[in-house]
């Protein structure tokens, strides 16, 4: 499945599109979440809630981030693969962080949502026609295909994942 057209998607999500390498997403994401696990794996609870500058997210935010926006393109997929025309709106990832209370959680707990979350997305994409691929809808007032949402959660992940290298793992 080749990389989406730039008219599948809004410009802000070149950004995520652009790291995801080869023309097979679904490959792409079963096998993304082995390094993001593996960095993840070996942190503590106290880790967990390190932020590296005052008012950014927390390692447990972060992550409950991840998941909370793979859950949201994910449906956005399932709602227009299915012809679902209906206009979607966007979520405040911010607000979503806060109302998370992810920071309250254990790391473990949050790190085996992110993989229940991963494989459920990966079961919907694995199993759609080629035709649902290329349905389109509109979610946050811009047109996006399936396809280009697959590529999306391949990519924001792999976002976080180098924020999380750069930023936290290199501080501990």
């Amino acid at each position: 499945m080749a990389a989406p057209e730039p008219s599948e998607y809004a410009p802000y999500y070149g950004k995520y599109i652009a790291l995801v390498g080869g023309n097979d997403v679904v490959a792409a994401l079963e096998d993304q979440p082995c390094e993001t696990l593996a960095l993840l794996s070996g942190l503590s609870e106290q880790q967990g809630d390190y932020r590296y500058a005052p008012g950014k997210w927390s390692v447990k935010e972060m992550l409950g981030h991840v998941i909370d926006a793979e859950r949201v393109f994910a449906y956005r997929a399932l709602r227009f693969a299915r012809n679902d025309g209906t206009p979607l709106a966007s979520f405040e990832q911010d607000d979503y962080v806060r109302a998370g209370g992810f920071g309250e959680r254990r790391l473990a707990d949050l790190i085996e949502e992110f993989v229940c979350v991963r494989r459920a997305s990966m079961w919907l994409f694995r199993e759609l026609s080629p035709e649902a691929w290329m349905r389109r809808g509109v979610a946050s007032d811009h047109p996006v295909s399936v396809r280009a949402l697959a590529y999306i959660i391949a990519g924001h992940e792999l976002h976080h994942r180098a924020i999380l290298k750069e930023k936290y793992i290199g501080a501990f």
